[in-house]
């Protein structure tokens, strides 16, 4: 089971990649963030650094959440 794979509306064109997180997804970015500790900043910014991949984006913010 993937928790990002939010039900779309079939009216909609874009189309939901579990393994993605779309950065103009407000739903996908908050409840990313949410899981992962970070704020919504945070989330973007990660995304807009390392792109949409959730393995890498997981990953990323295991870094930044680890006390240095």
């Amino acid at each position: 089971m993937n928790i990002f794979n939010f039900e779309r509306n079939s009216a909609q064109s874009d189309v939901c990649h579990p393994n993605r997180i779309s950065p103009s997804d407000a739903d996908q970015l908050g409840y990313f963030a949410a899981v992962n500790g970070l704020t919504e900043q945070q989330a973007q910014e990660l995304i807009q650094t390392h792109g949409g991949n959730l393995a890498v984006l997981v990953k990323e913010a295991r870094k930044l959440r680890e006390p240095k």
